[in-house]
């Protein structure tokens, strides 16, 4: 069974910085590709952040330089730090995990594994 488990959201002000966490199980997660999806009221979901199985990464334009993403294979864990927080970041934010990276960055509607979100507020 697999469980991807976010944690590390909250509430935080325009400028601060917050570190998300994705704990992994039930996956070999060393051949995994994992990402971060995020989703705002209203809006779709989209693609903020990939790493490959191999360490390879992929940033949306707008989150490019402020945030960064890790992983570490021995923890089955994935990260997210986000820095320079804006309002516009706000949203609930997903792991996911698929053994395609291609899949992660182009076909999220294949995605295999989510996790269940963890909620991002930044107040302005």
């Amino acid at each position: 069974q697999v469980q991807l488990v976010e944690s590390g959201g909250g509430l935080v002000q325009a400028g601060g910085s917050l570190r998300l966490s994705c704990a992994a199980s039930g996956i070999i997660f060393r051949i995994n590709a994992m990402a971060w999806y995020r989703q705002a009221p209203g809006k779709q979901r989209e693609l903020v952040a990939a790493i490959s199985s191999g360490g390879s990464t992929n940033y949306a334009d707008s989150v490019k330089g402020r945030f960064t993403i890790s992983r570490d294979n021995a923890k089955k864990t994935v990260y997210l730090q986000m820095n320079n927080l804006k309002p516009e970041d706000t949203a609930v934010y997903y792991c996911a995990a698929d053994p395609r990276m291609a899949v992660m960055t182009r076909e999220a509607h294949k995605i295999g594994n989510w996790g269940q979100g963890t909620q991002v507020t930044v107040s302005s």
